[in-house]
């Protein structure tokens, strides 16, 4: 069981949540780690999930604790770390996660991580 299924169950325990909801919410995550190198947005994620966009929103932040936007995020930037363990450049990084420009990729990940992209990975790769 993952950490994100046990989260779930001890939510649902607490607040007797029906079924339909944790659907919405389970399927709009899953969604986002299948295709977070897309571009996605809240219209998009609502109409996929066939509910309106400030309902997804509000019981996707009881869920989970963050909006779809910055679950997104930090999705991106978790596996944009993977690339750059990896030997992949800054730059291919940030366009194979998703980002759409460098600069605000460097920003994101400077603000999440406390280093930008290139000093992670010159540090992932000295500790090889």
């Amino acid at each position: 069981m993952t950490l994100y299924q046990s989260e779930i169950i001890r939510i649902r325990e607490l607040c007797y949540s029906n079924t339909h909801q944790l659907q919405t919410v389970i399927g709009t995550k899953n969604y986002i780690d299948q295709h977070f190198e897309k571009e996605l947005n809240l219209d998009m994620l609502s109409h996929i999930r066939y509910t309106s966009k400030f309902h997804l929103l509000r019981l996707f932040k009881r869920y989970y604790g963050l909006s779809p936007k910055q679950y997104l995020t930090d999705r991106r930037i978790e596996k944009s770390k993977h690339y750059l363990r990896s030997g992949m450049s800054v730059t291919e990084s940030c366009f194979a996660v998703g980002f759409e420009s460098p600069a605000s990729f460097s920003t994101l990940f400077r603000r999440k991580t406390g280093m930008a992209p290139g000093e992670f990975q010159k540090r992932a790769t000295f500790a090889k």
